[in-house]
């Protein structure tokens, strides 16, 4: 790789609306054939966090442009354990119901792990069933993985290979080793027959392997951590980090930012994802393209 005053911008919308829009003419197909009804989506929002709102939102009037059938159901941030599981299994027994996601975070009180278990992997359009995440583990390649990939890591893995960006035999390094992005992302590359080196809290001296990387992923939460002095000459950088800045950042208050220090990284860097606009859209459009897999399945 070499260094490119001008990198290669990694925008994530148009490779979303070309998923999107096949994900439409596969429901249209289905319905020309018979299907009585499209699938479903069903998503679980708990309390008042004003993001997971948003995204809930968003989800649904996604799905509805592509033809899809989507119910959102908010309960209170006082809502038991019990109670959520209750709603989950309800959902798993109704045949009429394809896809279920639970949203992200989940009040203290209620056990995440538990929540996510109870959903019937059949219909765990987020990959995170740990039936699911074994058989990803335990595939050689995701492209024949029979579940519904993780949709942050299933998306940043689209967008690598539609821009072309070469993985085999490359160094790649992931910042941040969440189940729902750093675990299955570091597979996924490693699938792909890239050397991956995965990074977190108690890693000593993250930088110097930040350096040594001809990818890096950084999904960590912190705005601006990645800047140009912690990367090579060349590399691809892929920031799935998406932070709203607060009144620290007087001049961008109430903006959206990525992980990674985008203005100095972007001079260095031979490819770059911008946030917003970058990994974000991508990851709505494969939960669309999970629940028509789950529901041809």
């Amino acid at each position: 790789m070499t260094t490119e005053t001008q990198p290669l911008l990694l925008a994530g919308k148009p490779v979303a609306d070309a998923i999107l829009a096949e994900v439409k003419h596969g429901i249209q197909d289905l319905l020309i054939k018979g299907h009585v009804a499209p699938p479903q989506l069903v998503v679980i929002v708990v309390g008042d966090d004003p993001a997971s709102h948003v995204y809930t939102q968003r989800k649904a009037v996604v799905a509805q442009d592509v033809g899809m059938r989507s119910q959102r159901i908010a309960l209170l941030a006082s809502t038991t354990q019990e109670q959520l599981l209750h709603h989950i299994a309800a959902l798993n027994a109704d045949a009429d119901v394809h896809g279920i996601l639970i949203q992200l975070p989940l009040p203290n009180h209620i056990n995440t792990h538990t929540v996510l278990a109870a959903v019937d992997p059949r219909k765990d359009v987020d990959g995170f069933h740990p039936q699911n995440l074994g058989k990803l583990l335990g595939a050689w390649d995701a492209r024949q993985n029979p579940v519904a990939l993780p949709c942050t890591p299933a998306g940043t893995m689209t967008l690598l290979n539609h821009y072309g960006i070469e993985l085999a035999g490359k160094h790649a390094v992931v910042v941040g080793r969440s189940t729902i992005v750093g675990k299955p992302l570091a597979q996924l590359l490693l699938q792909a027959n890239a050397t991956v080196t995965v990074c977190h809290s108690q890693t000593v001296d993250v930088f110097a392997h930040t350096r040594q990387a001809d990818i890096v992923c950084v999904a960590i939460g912190r705005p601006g951590w990645l800047t140009a002095d912690a990367i090579q000459p060349g590399a691809v950088v892929i920031d799935i980090g998406i932070n709203r800045l607060g009144d620290d950042h007087p001049t961008r208050a109430g903006k959206l930012a990525g992980d990674v220090d985008f203005d100095s990284v972007a001079l260095k860097a031979s490819a770059i994802t911008p946030v917003p606009g970058g990994i974000g859209p991508l990851t709505i459009a494969t939960l669309m393209q999970n629940t028509l897999k789950l529901f041809v399945s």
